[in-house]
């Protein structure tokens, strides 16, 4: 069972804002862990970051050399102290921010160990639709609308 193929989605955030010329690509791992009930994890951004306050999956950006799955696994442990298995990819979006243009790479998560810590002091919930936190990050948006429509996407696929 391969990767299923969609187009790689632009999204363009405040587009009335001016780019700087210089800005490179960003690759980014994104976690969307599942539960048992079919419920996802979303967590809010911490002070100090862009964006703070904002509701999205967890998840940050690749380091040099690492593959997506290894990115995610560092990120995850490093913010919410859990230790993903398999992480499914998924989707793939381009987001165009004013201070960057960011490669998201979305995987399915349906198991882990460890407890939930929110390390960076940020908040989180197990959410299903309708999804009740607010403001959602946009670069997040597409991806509540994908598993919206795509109810089975929450279903734990065998062997996982």
């Amino acid at each position: 069972m391969g990767m299923a193929h969609h187009a790689v989605t632009t999204k363009i955030v405040d587009g009335d804002l001016p780019r700087s010329a210089d800005r490179n690509e960003v690759g980014v791992a994104v976690g969307i862990l599942i539960d048992d009930q079919e419920r996802f994890l979303m967590t809010s951004r911490p002070h100090g970051k862009v964006y703070a306050g904002y509701w999205e999956f967890p998840g940050g950006k690749l380091e040099a050399n690492e593959t997506v799955e290894q990115a995610l696994r560092r990120e995850l442990f490093e913010e919410l102290g859990v230790v993903i298995e398999h992480a499914i990819q998924w989707r793939e979006e381009l987001v165009d921010y004013p201070h960057a243009l960011v490669r998201l790479y979305f995987c399915r998560v349906f198991a882990w160990d460890g407890e939930l810590q929110m390390r960076e002091g940020q908040h989180f919930t197990w959410a299903h639709f309708p999804v009740s936190v607010e403001p959602v990050l946009p670069g997040s948006v597409p991806v509540l609308e994908w598993l919206r429509s795509a109810p089975d996407l929450l279903v734990r696929p065998q062997g996982f």
